[in-house]
């Protein structure tokens, strides 16, 4: 049984109340004593060896890997603690102390395994048939007769329009050197040749496609059985995915059991993500329920290397992602009581303070842990502070935006017409500002710049990715002001105004390896996050005069 009782003595400590919102927390004090035990075992295990990248001379993959915790009480009312990791650990998916897989897709023998070897086994006589000889030889051959015929084509095209300019020519030259009769006659005379030239070129067409399909004819001939192939694997594989998902059944409190296919078909996807049910949180709850647990909080930890695209930091504790995990969990959690979900809180802002103001726009000073814009929950922000400050102000009134979290300077537009002036100056960046922030750690390098291009995390909205092949460009320059016991305070420079940048380019390991202090979503969730809006310089959309305003942090 994967049940292990605390080597802690933990009798003192008070059970929550509710299940943790598995979302958004921060953990309790019963799954930072289990995290921490994990992590040791981690530290001196010999169960299994898997290169989470802490050795430099190890060139075997590295992969970082998400565990979890979840604390329960048995039926004997002991407390324990159940651990698990998200897809496998060294290649396999069943190890001393950690639950199984909701479904083991590596079991020997199972439909997956041997409908996987004949989906491979299409993939090699697909893969032999393009690399026959006959094949290939037919294949470079329409596509060197399609690059002749288009140059030929290519040059008729040119003579036409040469002949044509050199019957434009002579119709110029007959109207001031002609008589009437001789005019018609020369007339008559270019459009025959036209009608010719044209009905030639047609025809020259007519028979080099011709050619083309005789070849093509051929090559798919030999091409269809690879065709037939590739809709037999994908026929399969179809089929295959779809028995995978109807294997994944969850349990809940209540020993209710729905399919990955049940409970993704009431979702935008429609159908499951890859990897959806193979993260520790529906691993623990899954064991949970089958053994008569009771789950009392659970938190989840990043253990190793950070992978290329997202921000880990190992030993950081995470939330359950949503993309995967959030239609899972809605169902395991049933009946089960749970902490509010924080996100749906914000700060309570009496008033939000003006910074500058005239009769076309003004500048405030939006406070941490505020909205910008309305929410899907969340109502309350500074737009509508704005609109009912402002009721006769025309237009979007938000000429930009800052990150709930962040706080700073806010501009506003009181017209259509300044908004659209004021964002044409962001698209051209004419508009220059400047952030502060703490860093949750020492950065060495006094000044430079970051350049990673980020997009969202599709499964794990709000956060964002580091992404080379569909990331926008995103660009920040930086300065260090100072170290602050063990904190840097830094200034950033955003060239670009991507989502999230300036907390990316912070925490990720390509940019500076250090995330911003109290950044809940990419580092250490704190009192704050310690990011501040506070300088901007524009032109003025009245006076033509280039402004600069600022605001300094409370930090």
């Amino acid at each position: 049984m994967s049940f292990t009782p605390f080597l802690s003595d933990v009798r003192t400590i008070e059970l929550p109340k509710k299940f943790n919102y598995p979302f958004y927390y921060s953990p309790h004090t019963l799954s930072l004593v289990a995290c921490k035990e994990l992590q040791d075992y981690l530290k001196t295990q010999t169960d299994f060896k898997h290169n989470f990248g802490f050795d430099e001379n190890d060139k075997s993959l590295q992969i970082g890997k998400m565990f979890g915790v979840l604390v329960v009480k048995n039926q004997a009312g002991e407390l324990g603690y159940l651990s698990a990791f998200s897809g496998k650990l060294a290649d396999e998916n069943h190890h001393k102390r950690f639950v199984p897989p909701v479904f083991d897709l590596l079991e020997k023998d199972n439909f997956f395994r041997i409908g996987e070897v004949e989906v491979n086994n299409i993939t090699l006589q697909i893969q032999a048939l393009e690399n026959e000889e006959s094949y290939l030889q037919l294949k470079a051959n329409l596509a060197s007769l399609k690059q002749e015929i288009e140059a030929e084509i290519g040059l008729k095209k040119q003579a036409l329009k040469a002949s044509k300019k050199q019957r434009d020519e002579k119709r110029a030259h007959a109207k001031t050197t002609f008589n009437a009769t001789e005019q018609l006659l020369l007339i008559e005379q270019l459009k025959t040749e036209s009608i010719r030239e044209q009905l030639h070129v047609k025809q020259f067409i007519r028979d080099i496609n011709l050619k083309y399909a005789e070849n093509e004819k051929l090559f798919l001939k030999k091409a269809q059985v690879i065709i037939q192939l590739k809709e037999e694997r994908a026929t399969k594989s179809s089929r295959l995915q779809k028995e995978i998902f109807e294997q994944y059944t969850f349990l809940n409190q209540a020993q209710k059991t729905k399919s990955l296919l049940e409970i993704f078909s009431k979702t935008v996807f429609q159908t499951p993500p890859a990897g959806a049910g193979e993260c520790a949180a529906p691993k623990l709850l899954q064991y949970a329920f089958l053994n008569n647990l009771q789950p009392i909080c659970m938190a989840e930890f990043w253990w190793g290397k950070s992978p290329s695209s997202e921000v880990r930091l190992h030993g950081q504790y995470y939330p359950a992602c949503r993309g995967k995990c959030e239609p899972i969990l809605a169902h395991m959690l049933e009946g089960i009581s749970i902490e509010k979900n924080p996100m749906l809180e914000q700060a309570s802002v009496k008033e939000i303070p003006v910074v500058y103001e005239d009769d076309y726009l003004l500048l405030v000073n939006k406070p941490p842990e505020f909205l910008s814009v309305p929410g899907k929950e969340l109502k309350d922000s500074v737009f509508e502070r704005m609109r009912l400050k402002y009721p006769n102000a025309s237009g979007p009134l938000l000429v930009h935006r800052l990150d709930m979290s962040t706080s700073g300077l806010l501009l506003v537009a009181k017209t259509e017409e300044i908004y659209k002036h004021l964002q044409s100056q962001f698209i051209r960046r004419i508009v220059k500002k400047s952030y502060i922030a703490l860093l949750d750690g020492i950065v060495n390098k006094l000044e430079g710049d970051i350049s990673l291009p980020l997009r969202v995390d599709l499964e794990d909205r709000p956060k964002q990715l580091v992404c080379y092949e569909h990331g926008k460009n995103a660009y920040t320059k930086y300065k260090i002001i100072g170290i602050e016991n063990g904190k840097t305070r830094i200034q950033f420079f955003p060239i670009t105004g991507r989502t999230h940048q300036l907390r990316v380019h912070a925490a990720h390991h390509l940019g500076l390896n250090c995330p911003i202090l109290g950044d809940d979503l990419y580092g250490n969730k704190g009192k704050r996050l310690y990011l501040h809006a506070q300088w901007i310089q524009f032109k003025h959309p009245i006076t033509k005069e280039l402004v600069t305003f600022s605001c300094d942090a409370e930090f």
